[in-house]
Formats: structure tokens, sequence, C-alpha cells
């Protein structure tokens, strides 16, 4: 397995729709393992494959912790439902150091195959909820920052100038 480089904003790939998994083969297999290597090194609780530059619907998720994990590997996952709203802060490891509340739906019906190519179909709430919608936005090209209002972006731009002009100089 490897740690695979995550992508930041501005990198045009994060902007890219991906294309859905057709093969279910030893590939995408690792690179699933890789993408779950990442995301814990990152640490992070849910990475896309277009955050690692491959433009594949993959996304690994894992809202547990050290002591139960709950891993989720999600092949051209989707929303079939959605209910009720939640307000909650978000960051990602494609934009590093920023974090802002964003509207989402509090719960959602997933549907995706696993690496075997089964289909699978749940309820998810809360932080899973989250975290599902926020991945898929990857898959289609969205970043939570994309979901902010036009004063909040203009915001957000100029602050995250000064976090990467600060990265910078710590280099």
């Amino acid at each position: 397995m490897a740690l695979l480089q995550i992508q930041h904003y501005p990198e045009v790939v994060l902007t890219e729709t991906s294309v859905p998994v057709t093969e279910f083969d030893a590939d995408l297999r690792t690179l699933a393992a890789n993408m779950v290597e990442t995301m814990y090194a990152a640490p992070g609780v849910g990475l896309a494959a277009p955050q690692v530059a491959v433009l594949k619907r993959l996304v690994v998720i894992d809202c547990g912790d050290k002591e139960d994990p709950k891993l989720v590997v999600a092949v051209n996952p989707e929303i079939i439902e959605r209910d009720g709203e939640s307000y909650e802060e978000e960051g990602c490891l494609s934009v590093p150091d920023y974090y802002a509340c964003i509207k989402r739906s509090e719960r959602v019906r997933v549907r995706f195959q696993n690496l075997q190519g089964e289909v699978i179909e749940f309820n998810a709430e809360g932080l899973l909820a989250i975290c599902f919608q926020h991945e898929i936005d990857h898959l289609d090209g969205k970043l939570f920052v994309d979901r902010l209002s036009s004063l909040k972006k203009g915001i957000f731009r100029k602050k995250y100038q000064k976090i990467m002009e600060q990265q910078q100089e710590q280099l």
C-alpha cells in the first residue's frame, strides 16, 4: 500500500466530474486500499478519488474511532433519498485549515457498490450522512466551499490565500 498525494484547492481535477467504475478488479482494490491508508494518515474521515487525482466514482469513509472503526468503501455511490436539514461545520483534506458551516440533509439513503460490485443500500444520519454528501460532491466536481454564499466565498478566497501564504513561509 502507498500514501497518495492529496490535491488541494484550486487544482482543476477537483472541479471535474468522475466517471462510473465498471471494472471491479485488483486495480480498484489497490486504489481503495491506498485511499484508505491516505485518509487515515491525513487524518480525515472521508476521501474521494478525485482528491488523489483519480476521476473514478469511488469514496472511502470512516466516521468511527480507533477503537471502533466503521470503514465504508463505496463505489458509484448515489443519494436516493434525503430528509431533514443539518447545518454543521465541515472541513476538507483538499482545503486544508479552512472550516465553514454547510447546509446538508440530516439523513440520506445511499446506494453504492462494494469492491465486488454488489449493490448495497442503507440509511445514514449525522456525521455519516454529511460525509456521504460531502464525498459525493467531490465526485461531481464540487467542494464544500462551492456551497457557500457569494459573500462567504469572497471571504473564503481572501482567508485561504492568507493560509496558503503562511504555509509557504513555513517551508
